[in-house]
């Protein structure tokens, strides 16, 4: 049984998340919390190598199912010898995308079926989930902006990524478990405060 809590940073490219992961570990830190900051693909060794293949830019003839069964293997990877380790010693697990990313990329926008690619990823992960899950909003164009274009996912179309940002709007609005959604167009400050104040009153319920 997990002791620690769960949070999953989800969001189009450009949002903000490995920013915020950082921003988020420090408030938990300073208030005495073992905080685990993780990424996804990747997070372990085997992980990464399979994020090494999925970003890589020069490939460009992945058949999507080939996509989403590497992102689910690394998953699986991950969830197993890093996540649900540190959740059982109590620690806070802080994760650079998770299942919704899978189910916006690949099961909306490469529209391979939404609660295929969710499914899929349940079984991967022995059906672990985030306790909070925090969904960082920016428009495709503006999280365009803050791209520099160097991996596989990123240089994906406009038109992609707008099918993108609306899944995860989707994905927010239908989701039963606990979570907020953030405009991530404000200021790296307003975003934060924002954050920290929903998960302070998570913590204070536990």
């Amino acid at each position: 049984m997990a002791t620690g809590l769960f949070i999953a940073i989800e969001g189009g490219e450009g949002a903000g998340k490995s920013t915020q992961s950082k921003r988020i570990s420090q408030h938990l830190e300073a208030l005495g919390y073992e905080v685990v900051i993780t990424r996804e693909p990747g997070g372990t060794p085997t992980a990464e190598k399979i994020r090494s293949i999925l970003l890589d830019p020069e490939i460009d003839d992945m058949p999507d199912q080939t996509e989403a069964l590497l992102f689910a293997a690394a998953r699986a990877d991950h969830a197993h010898n890093k996540i649900r380790p540190a959740l059982e010693r109590g620690a806070i697990v802080i994760c650079d995308r998770y299942i919704d990313s899978s189910v916006a990329y690949q099961g909306a926008a490469r529209g391979l079926g939404v609660d295929r690619i969710r499914a899929l990823s349940e079984w991967a992960t022995g059906e672990l989930l985030p306790d909070f899950t925090i969904y960082l909003d920016v428009p495709a164009e503006a999280g365009g902006e803050r791209m520099d274009g160097t991996d596989r996912m990123e240089i994906q179309s406009r038109d992609f990524h707008v099918r993108v940002q609306q899944a995860f709007r989707d994905i927010a609005a239908a989701s039963t478990q606990p979570n907020v959604v953030i405009d991530a167009t404000l200021s790296i400050e307003q975003v934060s405060q924002a954050i920290i104040e929903k998960l302070d009153s998570i913590l204070a319920n536990r």
